[in-house]
């Protein structure tokens, strides 16, 4: 089964089980951007089970925007997340979001990186 961003559901990596929110190279198409954001919210509603996501945002223009969606989007699945990764931010948008981050009452485990396989391989130890 594939969710709608296109990922494959569940998505097995090293003996791990994640999940993969494709929000990267929608470049400035914002519309997109929020449509597929929206469409993965109902699809982790409708699994019902925390999940370990790692988040693609490369080729993505982040924008103050895009930013207050990718907030409201992690608040409005808090209760499906066991731990999250970022990949693709610039070091200026990282640090945007972890400040945003910082401000919800999140319990879960929240990671930065650049390497998608660094990002996956994180999800899926035990930490």
């Amino acid at each position: 089964m594939k969710s709608p961003g296109g990922s494959l559901f569940p998505y097995f990596y090293k003996g791990g089980e994640i999940h993969c929110l494709k929000y990267g190279s929608k470049f400035k198409d914002y519309e997109r951007l929020f449509e597929v954001m929206r469409l993965e919210e109902e699809f982790i509603y409708q699994n019902n089970k925390k999940l370990k996501i790692w988040i693609d945002l490369y080729e993505t223009s982040i924008t103050g925007e895009v930013l207050e969606n990718l907030v409201n989007n992690l608040v409005n699945i808090n209760d499906y997340i066991k731990k999250v990764s970022f990949v693709g931010l610039s070091g200026v948008s990282k640090w945007r979001l972890k400040r945003e981050i910082k401000k919800l009452d999140i319990s879960y485990p929240v990671s930065f990186f650049s390497d998608p396989e660094e990002a996956k391989t994180w999800l899926v130890s035990e930490r």
